[in-house]
């Protein structure tokens, strides 16, 4: 029986800076055309922790019937290390996405309805990316998930339940938030390739190789800073975005200098935090600037 501390660890806390950046950039854009309603933001960040926590549990469920985490590299995992039944983590995921369904509802109700198609677009994301006979995290579609999901949806979507519309600070907000989640993953999958060759699991990462996976991880944490010039049009003080460029070259360093297994782990929370800094400055200066 799992301990309530492995249950914490097997819900990926490092991951939860994939949550709160998107609401944090996107809360910005909307302060920074007048739109900002706080309450909203409460809302859509309770929303995004839910989710990414039901679909780390799902992931775990999922991965672990298939036998993917019994030889695992990273973290703690609940069912592939037989700390908790199969059927445990999969209601616990059920649980936490059923949470987002109906903070979900909230919003869609004091915003548009049209709303609602995209969130029952992020379920099926959620429990599809390795649930399901043909799960798409599987085909090497997971990293333009992430973009699409903890990126553009997230962001633009916790905009424009705030302001009403969308604009293209927050489009630029949204492809920075979208590709610092994404280097997350392709970090996570290139520390699995070994071992997702082995079980069949064709992510990104084995699709790409080694050596190409490591440049791509390269090119997704410059992406941000790109976007931070561009929001200087929106106000000068979005430079205060580059605090976080020594934490993404950091986290690139374990990735360029060649580490592999447990050596890229700390790339991995590296990655998150340069997405977290980076989203607080930004969205600070958003709404200040």
């Amino acid at each position: 029986m799992a301990t309530a501390a492995q249950w914490i660890e097997g819900a990926r806390p490092r991951t939860l800076p994939n949550a709160i950046a998107p609401v944090l950039a996107g809360t910005g854009a909307a302060a920074s055309i007048d739109g900002a309603v706080w309450w909203k933001a409460g809302l859509c960040l309770l929303l995004s922790l839910a989710l990414i926590i039901g679909v780390n549990y799902a992931n775990d469920y999922s991965d672990g019937i298939r036998g993917t985490d019994d030889e695992r590299v990273g973290p703690l995992r609940l069912v592939g290390s037989k700390l908790a039944t199969p059927a445990a983590v999969r209601n616990a995921a059920i649980g936490c996405l059923a949470v987002g369904a109906v903070i979900g509802l909230v919003l869609v109700a004091t915003s548009a309805w049209w709303l609602l198609l995209v969130g029952a677009a992020c379920l099926a994301g959620a429990w599809f990316y390795t649930g399901g006979r043909n799960p798409y995290g599987y085909s090497g579609f997971g990293e333009i998930a992430v973009f699409v999901f903890f990126g553009l949806v997230a962001v633009l979507g916790t905009e424009y339940v705030q302001a009403g519309r969308i604009d293209w600070a927050g489009i630029a907000c949204a492809i920075a938030v979208g590709s610092f989640s994404s280097a997350v993953l392709v970090t996570n999958n290139l520390r699995d390739i070994p071992t997702d060759s082995e079980s069949g699991k064709t992510t990104l990462a084995v699709r790409l190789g080694d050596t190409r996976t490591r440049t791509l991880h390269l090119v997704l944490i410059a992406v941000p800073f790109l976007a931070t010039l561009a929001l200087v049009a929106r106000t000068p003080f979005a430079l205060a975005g580059l605090i976080a460029l020594p934490l993404a070259f950091k986290a690139n360093e374990p990735v360029r200098s060649g580490k592999n297994g447990p050596g890229l782990i700390p790339a991995l929370a590296g990655t998150g935090l340069a997405l977290l800094v980076w989203s607080i400055a930004t969205a600070a200066a958003l709404t200040f600037g």
